[in-house]
């Protein structure tokens, strides 16, 4: 196992909020149709990869341990158990200050003059939402990574694009409050270390006491966590931006080359 690696995807994934931050900031107009099937795009390819290669890992490793339907019946929840666990921290997170909840920069910039006093704390907020949003997700790309990199780098790619709206999210409204590019770049720049400490405690907690249990367990509640955000973000957000069909084109599309991938490495 290449834990250098999978620390490496893993903030590759996290990190590309920064993405999102320059093209706020130096985009004259944001691509909805690149943005809605991208974010379609990385839909599919989650939705794909979960239920049909971690769930089906997570049901090998625990019917191994416990027999097939026992096995099958802790995969179930561990799956179910990722969903809850996500769910949660969306619903103890303020709906305004979720990154689920996306605006539109024209928007942003149509009120700038009666929102500025408070697009400061509504940036900062973002920012802390979006990093306690990553944690569980830098833990998804870390484990994955751990037990099989060549599925994990899709993973890292969905993550990546997904990532992109949530960056633009911290560094519109800081912008617009400080109207400093800088600050607002590195805001939305560091509001993707969540995923590295995900990571890093998903290294020194699991490591110690890994085995193949615990890899069914947690790669359940990965494909869990990776479902519920793609249904419950990805592709509501894909739908926001006015472009559904490329939302559900990226989705197809998304699940599309998952299946070739995962053929090719058959």
């Amino acid at each position: 196992m290449n834990i250098w690696l999978a620390f490496l995807l893993t903030a590759a994934a996290g990190l590309s909020t920064g993405i999102g931050g320059g093209i706020a900031l130096f985009a004259k107009k944001t691509n909805k149709k690149f943005l809605a099937g991208s974010l379609g795009f990385s839909a599919g390819v989650m939705i794909y990869v979960s239920m049909v290669e971690i769930f089906a890992e997570s049901q090998t490793f625990l019917t191994a341990a416990y027999g097939d339907k026992m096995g099958l019946l802790y995969t179930i929840l561990s799956f179910f158990g990722g969903i809850l666990l996500i769910a949660v921290i969306d619903k103890v997170i303020p709906e305004k200050d979720n990154p689920h909840e996306y605006h539109d920069m024209d928007e942003t910039k149509a009120n700038d003059h009666r929102l500025k006093k408070s697009l400061m704390r509504s940036g900062m907020m973002t920012a802390l939402a979006i990093a306690i949003h990553n944690f569980p997700e830098g833990l998804a790309t870390f484990v994955s990574a751990l037990q099989a990199p060549e599925i994990a780098i899709p993973i890292v790619v969905a993550i990546a694009i997904h990532n992109i709206p949530e960056g633009i999210s911290v560094a519109v409204p800081i912008y617009y409050a400080t109207g400093n590019k800088t600050k607002a770049f590195w805001l939305s720049f560091l509001s993707g270390l969540a995923e590295l400490l995900g990571a890093a405690i998903g290294y020194l907690i699991l490591m110690p006491i890994m085995s193949d249990t615990v890899f069914g367990v947690v790669f359940g509640i990965v494909a869990g966590i990776m479902v519920y955000i793609s249904l419950d973000e990805l592709l509501p957000a894909a739908e926001k931006y006015g472009e559904h069909h490329m939302g559900i084109y990226g989705l197809i599309a998304g699940m599309a080359l998952m299946a070739i991938s995962l053929w090719l490495f058959v």
